[in-house]
């Protein structure tokens, strides 16, 4: 599985290592806590590339080592992260109402070298299981489209977002993976969009609304299987996965819901990228990405008055790159993404959307691994949900964060949001947003 992480072109191993005294104050309730979430997903693992050495437990994360425990583990092939993210956000003006909400995000993720464990060589596993908690600020002040906070979700609840085995292959060029797994882990990624807060720069608007409870993206998986191929240059990679068309339970969206159904069709998407350089962001992709069940039509019906039914497709485009690296340091800079996409205008309410944003690493002296960042991205109303709706033509939203990476296991990020006409409603005031988010690796 690929994580998105903050800082996907800073130097490895460049942290602070100024940890602050009440970390220990807070040690003991942490390591219980954390090893409740290991005892929950003791059978989870991931398919992370397992790093060669040990993490640097003690600088890294709030409750260190555990007496060694984590460097043991890790040197049998078990690797183990736990991470805390709360947000505090308000709609200042305009959208349904004004006023502050927090939200809460907790997960674990355990991942095992199934070569080390049990000899089985270059097949790894992992289960990555999340709770999450507080209010709901976009369904209940804002009511965006497109949404304001992407740890929002429709309900709080925790549950199991991955649970798959990965076998590589041809030297590691060719890998599988089975299990339950969301797309929007290795498909429409750019790593540079992963600063911000909007849910719409991780997987794009119009691909989020597609399906019957959507594709298998945050918060739940789906079961299907991913095969990827690297080129031997790694300059170049094509992926596929074919997966359940309905994720979890729509009747039942609590907990971890697996429910297969003939009628669920299957949902497929394919991705081909070219990365030309394995230093810092350098990457161009195409994908595409359909149902094999068909969906009705917002408008047109046959002669019974029955709802045309029309494929589900789709494809987008994305590139990102490093714009500008400082002499003194390649690890500070600026990059920059595009990512632009599609989807059948006959049956969804975004007929495409588009984004683009900048971030800069080390903006200012003295702060090498804080991430200043602005993103604008927006979403076009089809033609025929206009219509029924009367609805305006599009919503779109900037955004401007600033990333404080306060030591090595904990940031706080302020934001600001600005949404023109949220829902699409020409009726609704445009809305603003302040907030924060703090997070903690654990």
């Amino acid at each position: 599985m690929h994580e998105t992480h903050l800082y996907p072109w800073a130097k490895k191993g460049k942290l602070y290592d100024n940890i602050t005294s009440h970390r220990d104050e807070m040690k003991a309730r942490l390591i219980r806590f954390s090893l409740s979430f290991v005892f929950c997903c003791s059978l989870a693992v991931s398919g992370l590339a397992l790093a060669e050495e040990s993490p640097q437990w003690e600088t890294t994360t709030l409750t260190g080592d555990w007496d060694g425990t984590r460097t043991r583990l890790s040197d049998r092939g078990v690797n183990m992260e736990f991470t805390h993210r709360s947000d505090v956000i308000s709609n200042i003006s305009g959208g349904i109402k004004t006023g502050t909400a927090w939200l809460g995000y907790t997960d674990a993720r355990v991942q095992a070298d199934l070569g080390k464990l049990h000899g089985w060589n270059g097949l790894t596993a992992y289960f990555h299981f999340h709770s999450i908690l507080g209010d709901k600020p976009n369904a209940n002040m804002v009511g965006s489209s497109m949404g304001v906070d992407n740890l929002e979700t429709s309900v709080n609840t925790g549950q199991f977002y991955q649970a798959s085995l990965e076998k590589m292959l041809l030297d590691n060029h060719l890998s599988i993976l089975l299990g339950l797994y969301p797309i929007d882990s290795e498909f429409y990624v750019t790593d540079t969009s992963g600063l911000f807060i909007h849910p719409s720069f991780g997987m794009a608007a119009e691909l989020s609304q597609a399906g019957v409870n959507g594709p298998a993206i945050y918060p739940m998986g789906a079961l299907g299987g991913r095969i990827k191929y690297v080129t031997a240059d790694n300059k170049a990679y094509a992926q596929l996965a074919v997966q359940d068309g309905i994720p979890g339970d729509p009747k039942n969206p609590y907990g971890t819901q697996i429910k297969l159904d003939k009628s669920d069709g299957i949902f497929s998407i394919a991705e081909f990228g070219y990365t030309p350089s394995l230093e810092g962001v350098n990457k161009t992709a195409l994908g595409v990405w359909g149902y094999s069940a068909h969906f009705d039509d917002l408008q047109d019906v046959d002669a019974q008055g029955n709802p045309i039914k029309r494929a589900s497709v789709g494809w987008y485009a994305l590139m990102e790159r490093i714009l500008y690296a400082e002499k003194q340091d390649a690890a500070q800079g600026l990059a920059g993404f595009m990512r632009m996409g599609f989807a059948n205008p006959d049956i969804y309410q975004f007929a495409w959307s588009a984004s683009i944003g900048l971030q800069y690493m080390g903006l200012l002296a003295g702060r090498d691994l804080d991430a200043a960042g602005i993103a604008f991205t927006s979403s076009r109303a089809s033609a025929k949900y206009r219509t029924i709706n009367n609805s305006a033509a599009y919503e779109s939203m900037v955004e401007v964060t600033y990333c404080i990476q306060m030591n090595a296991w904990a940031t706080a990020q302020p934001f600001v949001q600005r949404i023109f006409n949220p829902g699409m409603d020409s009726s609704m005031q445009d809305a603003s947003q302040l907030g924060i988010r703090v997070e903690l690796t654990l």
